[in-house]
């Protein structure tokens, strides 16, 4: 497999799946990715998903990841962004990277550690997927634990509550409540696109303490 991994050219927005993939192989694959790469990648019971996103998905991810730093700021909690780190557990048979994830409950039990071990350590609270096709990547993240996930496609945010092991769309984030922010996001989101990334944020800011301020 490796071989032919070296081998495949994966175009910016297309994805490539390996069925049958031991955990073995796939612990191998990710050594031979490095860390160093654009490419995103997922694992379920021995079917593994290799994607590349386009721009546009890079973009969205970047500016979403700094609405949530800013909520974060002005609600006054302790986070630790962990990026697209790889999730893992072999006795699952599972793994992802999310498009980027904080600690926020759980930020002082990782803060300042170099890897991560979701035998011991927990995973996540609140991870973003942007233009997530996979059905099962809700599986994985289910499985791993992981409590709040927003999902971004086609303009619009959905916000997901892991409840009984499974996914829930929620109106409001319990992180941040009492915000409309799947309506409000994809609003500052075109806003930037429109007026540039540092008016918005501010903007935005200026909504947000407003908020807190009913």
């Amino acid at each position: 497999m490796l071989l032919e991994l070296k081998r495949i050219v994966i175009p910016p927005g297309q994805r490539v799946i390996f069925e049958n993939t031991s955990w073995q192989e796939f612990e191998t694959i990710l050594n031979e990715l490095g860390e160093r790469r654009s490419s995103r990648v997922a694992y379920n019971n021995g079917k593994l998903e290799i994607m590349t996103p386009l721009p546009e998905h890079e973009t969205n991810k970047k500016i979403i990841s700094y609405f949530v730093e800013i909520l974060l700021e002005e609600f006054e909690l302790e986070f630790w962004p962990l990026g697209s780190t790889t999730f893992k557990t072999k006795s699952m048979g599972k793994g992802i990277e999310p498009d980027d994830c904080f600690y926020i409950k759980n930020e002082a039990l990782v803060r300042g550690k170099k890897r991560l071990d979701l035998s011991t350590d927990p995973p996540p609270d609140l991870a973003i997927e942007i233009d997530l096709t996979s059905t099962s990547n809700l599986e994985i993240y289910a499985a791993l634990k992981v409590t709040e996930l927003w999902r971004f496609e086609n303009g619009k945010l959905e916000i997901n509550l892991l409840q009984d092991n499974k996914y829930i769309v929620s109106e409001s984030s319990p992180t941040f409540p009492n915000l409309p922010l799947s309506k409000k996001i994809p609003e500052y989101l075109e806003r930037c696109q429109k007026e540039g990334r540092n008016k918005t944020m501010k903007a935005f800011r200026s909504w947000v303490r407003e908020e807190l301020k009913l």
